[in-house]
């Protein structure tokens, strides 16, 4: 290819990869709906989407680092701490159990429908035992089931992909090595390729370990640091065996999350960004690869494998995972009908078939593109239905928000009862134990004590959050915590304003909108409140009194909408609107 058709082609590649990625967010729909279909269309109808053309032999590397970059950002949300009781025994059994159903079903039914050798249809299975949180987060994100089935699914999928992950490479060394002569030749290398990732991993983590506990490196160096580490060691694992990459870089990032010393945000928008882009790129780049042609002999097949595995294996595997617990009838046949296939399916069968074809393993050329239709099926099939179903089974977390108030004052307690008056979950949080005391005796609900220490201090995400308000009377604490909980949970984190620029040593400095606006700061509402002004809810249909100040709006859904210094939400017929009355006039003092 000349210099100007590589230059066309990667563009090309980047600009579908974003677009289909921002096209499905428009239509909230898995970005795998769109990615999958526009790299196979662009890979038909033109020759500059090729990335066999395009890199020639570096695109299998390439793939293979890519996907060490995934698992390892995947690995790091594998805090097993954080997996305890009832839920860990589920997940437990959807991953052991699982990989297991899953590996010997698809293994099975892939020599008589797909006509594969066992070898080839080993390696299929395995490569189909993965779920993944790049395709099951953003689902239920829209679906929005109960927290308890949410965190059971998430786990399960960034288990489930790790652990795919290195059974896909470890399996595949062992294909390649039955070639080999002799049973103790076959166990050498296959011990070999487990020890060189193995090793590699634990090299990793502890390099990291030292630089991120020792070095004090900052966020971006920190990011820059693993970013090289796990591309580094990857590649070296991968020249000395191949694909071992895989393995070390799952251990590493597992490895990092639970060791000590070790402080982890619960976001981390770099590699976040970067590991949504290389889906991106992957997904197109390799559906690209799969030809008309090499689909025609498969579909018909796969679409009975992918029925069974629907249908059959994964409702048996949901009913084996949660027998004998409390899970309810409901969330277990959700659990039943969630079981996507994503981006390391689609890369561990890239990698790993060009290789076994190349060993003229019998069958391997139709694991790629039957894990391409296996991926569209499952995808489609979940993407569409999963709302619906959820609906059906009556699994549906409510609507309303569940804001998380920091602070105690008698006016934050009244606008946490205005608030669930209105129909809101609120929950609140204090420091001191008098405040702790009257949110009780106010009938709010309390949030642990280390709740926001943990979020604040080793940024934990705040699940089931959907907002954050600071409250507290410290202004500089509302503008740290603000900055350092931004990140942590899904939905807004607001803090009140400052009394001005020469209040505090931090708070008038932090950027982020701040509550109710420029003239309505900390001290002016406590002024307000000790003067006789009170919260309350009120319907927007009865109409909104004169002199009462509007601080949110409840939507008809539940949504909370506050007002902002730089914004102020517009009532709607069906809101209830939270006000601050006016100032109550002092009455005459009565000589006794």
């Amino acid at each position: 290819m000349t210099e100007n058709q590589i230059l066309e082609g990667l563009g090309l590649i980047v600009v579908l990869a974003v677009g289909s990625q921002l096209l499905a967010s428009r239509l909230r729909i898995p970005a795998l709906i769109v990615l999958l279909p526009v790299g196979f269309t662009a890979g038909a109808l033109t020759d500059i989407v090729n990335p066999d053309k395009l890199l020639g032999d570096a695109f299998s590397p390439m793939v293979s680092l890519a996907v060490a970059v995934i698992l390892y950002e995947a690995g790091l949300g594998l805090n097993i701490s954080r997996l305890h009781g009832h839920m860990r025994r589920v997940v437990a059994r959807l991953i052991w159990l699982g990989v297991l159903l899953t590996w010997v079903a698809t293994a099975a039914l892939a020599v008589p429908l797909l006509g594969m050798s066992k070898s080839a249809a080993i390696m299929l299975g395995v490569i189909l035992v993965v779920s993944g949180p790049t395709v099951v987060g953003p689902l239920l994100h829209f679906v929005r089931p109960t927290e308890r089935l949410q965190r059971i699914l998430i786990w399960e999928g960034s288990l489930i992909d790790p652990v795919g992950g290195i059974l896909g490479a470890l399996v595949f060394h062992a294909v390649v090595a039955s070639d080999s002569n002799g049973l103790g030749g076959k166990l050498g290398q296959f011990a070999v390729s487990s020890a060189v990732g193995l090793i590699g991993g634990a090299v990793g983590a502890a390099v990291l370990w030292f630089l991120l506990s020792r070095l004090q490196l900052g966020d971006v160096l920190g990011t820059t640091a693993q970013l090289a580490a796990a591309v580094g060691v990857a590649a070296a694992c991968d020249a000395i065996r191949d694909d071992t990459g895989l393995i070390a870089a799952v251990v590493m990032g597992m490895a990092l999350a639970n060791l000590p010393g070790v402080s982890l945000p619960a976001r981390r928008p770099f590699l976040e960004t970067l590991v949504s882009l290389t889906i991106g790129l992957l997904f197109i780049s390799i559906s690209a690869t799969v030809t008309p042609a090499s689909l025609r002999h498969v579909i018909l097949p796969t679409l009975v494998l992918v029925a069974a595995l629907v249908l059959v294996i994964r409702p048996l595997i949901a009913f084996l995972s949660t027998a004998g617990t409390d899970v309810p009838r409901g969330e277990r046949a959700f659990i039943g009908w969630m079981a996507p296939r994503g981006i390391v399916a689609a890369a561990t069968a890239s990698t790993f078939s060009a290789t076994l074809v190349a060993d003229h393993v019998d069958g391997a050329q139709k694991i790629l593109p039957a894990t391409f239709l296996v991926i569209v099926t499952t995808v489609t099939l979940y993407g569409l239905s999963a709302h619906p179903v959820a609906r059906r089974l009556g699994v549906l977390r409510p609507a309303r928000a569940r804001p998380l108030l920091v602070g105690g004052d008698l006016w934050a307690i009244d606008l946490g009862r205005a608030l669930t008056s209105a129909g809101l979950d609120v929950l609140m949080w204090a420091g001191r134990d008098e405040q702790r005391d009257l949110i009780r005796a106010a009938g709010l609900n309390l949030a642990p004590g280390e709740l926001l220490a943990a979020a604040t201090g080793e940024g934990a995400e705040l699940e089931g959050i959907t907002g954050v308000l600071l409250l507290t009377e410290e202004d500089d604490f509302n503008a740290l915590a603000s900055a350092n909980l931004r990140g942590t949970v899904d939905g807004f984190v607001h803090r009140l304003g400052p009394p001005g620029l020469s209040h505090g040593v931090v708070a008038p400095y932090t950027p982020g909108d701040t509550l109710f606006g420029a003239e309505l700061n900390r001290p002016e509402l406590a002024r307000r409140y000790e003067g006789g002004a009170r919260i309350a809810s009120r319907p927007v249909e009865q109409g909104l009194p004169a002199g009462h100040t509007l601080l949110f709006l409840v939507r008809p859904d539940g949504r909370l909408d506050p007002v902002t210094r730089t914004r102020t939400p517009q009532p709607g017929a069906h809101d209830t609107a939270i006000l601050l009355g006016p100032h109550r006039a002092p009455g005459p003092v009565r000589a006794d």
